[in-house]
């Protein structure tokens, strides 16, 4: 099923979709309550355990390979691999679930999602103001929107073509490996300071934030943690590396398979105009993407593996989505709306041929509307 076998919808029937998913939220958030404590708890202490047992085993593979030889190669491969795996679940998991709000009724300190600091060289403060409001409240809406190729690609054909995008293959590979820098300095609008729109002084002092974070996480994975292996510093420092790397690319891959496959669409600043609850749902289903996968992808994802649920209800605890998503599926079928959901390699596919694609001109393709045209004619829509 693509796109353009969506129903257009009559206001009415707008308003019913909207009603019916907002009711699917109260029911849900009725429910609430220890056993959504006991999951994130649960996942909380994976992350630290799964981290320390990666950190001791890149330290003992490293320093214990010096004396006997086949302990190197198991000891470091396995360390950082679990400490990647706690990267990618204190980032996807917790950070980003967490700093939505999700937890904040539960009134722990620790998981208030207008505190909470990741392990990322981005701050959580940018974080909640570039994501939790810009993208979710005007999700692929442009220029409202600056998660649309992150100000370095060109996704949609809608977007205006340039020279610069002729590279954007290669530049989509370097993004991926260094996402988490390409997340801290997107607030920053480097783009407006480079064109003489914001001052020195004004970006310096965004940037001074930005900077301690950076400082801080720099410290932490690649000289204090290294230098508890003494002479055995660089392959401890290796670890590290990689498993931000394995963190950074699986975040981008998770991200961009949520938002740019081939049905997902963009919207000009016009349709949100007098937005209905409704439309706002409808926008927001026609702008995102699913993966399927089970309980592990669920988790390692952060269950952005519903990117449409979790687009629909941002503050839910993620975990509840798999649940959601058998009524909130049904809710679209009947209204003739399509469900985008697929595997990981096929919705990757989309994406990098999206980002093939569109690194050359290209027409916009056409869509039906949101709303039926004699329906909106009539009342004056």
């Amino acid at each position: 099923m693509t796109s353009s076998r969506n129903r257009p919808l009559t206001p009415q029937e707008l308003d019913r979709f909207g009603e019916e998913l907002d009711a699917l939220r109260a029911r849900t958030v009725a429910q609430l309550g220890k056993v959504d404590a006991d999951y994130i708890r649960r996942v909380v202490a994976a992350v630290r355990y799964t981290g320390l047992l990666g950190r001791v085993l890149l330290f003992a593979g490293a320093v214990g390979g010096a004396f006997v030889s086949w302990l190197f190669w198991p000891g470091v491969i396995l360390g950082t691999v679990l400490l990647g795996l706690s990267k990618i679940m204190e980032n996807m998991e917790v950070g980003h679930n967490v700093m939505h709000g999700q937890y904040d009724w539960m009134r722990d300190p620790h998981l208030d999602g207008k505190t909470y600091e990741w392990d990322i060289v981005a701050t959580g403060d940018n974080w909640r103001k570039t994501h939790n409001y810009q993208h979710h409240t005007w999700t692929n809406v442009r220029g409202m929107d600056d998660d649309i190729g992150y100000g370095l690609l060109r996704i949609f054909p809608e977007q205006r073509w340039r020279p610069f995008f002729l590279l954007q293959p290669p530049i989509a590979v370097i993004f991926a490996l260094y996402f988490q820098w390409g997340v801290a300095i997107q607030e920053l609008r480097v783009g407006r300071w480079l064109a003489g729109k914001t001052t020195h002084r004004q970006m310096w002092r965004k940037f001074v934030p930005v900077g301690r974070k950076m400082g801080k996480q720099l410290l932490k994975d690649y000289v204090l943690f290294p230098l508890l292996a003494g002479p055995f510093f660089l392959p401890v420092l290796l670890g590290n590396l990689v498993a931000n790397g394995m963190r950074n690319v699986w975040t981008y891959v998770v991200i961009f398979c949520g938002h740019f496959t081939h049905d997902a669409e963009v919207f000009p600043k016009e349709s949100v105009r007098n937005e209905s609850r409704g439309h706002w749902y409808l926008r927001q289903l026609r702008g995102s993407a699913n993966l399927t996968g089970g309980k592990v992808m669920d988790l390692m994802t952060g269950n952005l593996s519903h990117q449409i649920e979790h687009h629909f209800y941002p503050d839910i605890p993620a975990w509840r989505y798999a649940t959601m998503a058998v009524e909130v599926r049904e809710i679209c079928a009947r209204y003739g709306q399509h469900y985008d959901t697929g595997s990981l390699p096929r919705q990757f596919g989309e994406v990098s041929w999206r980002i093939l694609r569109h690194a050359f001109p290209s027409r916009p393709r056409k869509r039906k509307p949101l709303v039926r045209a004699e329906v909106a004619m009539e009342t004056g829509g």
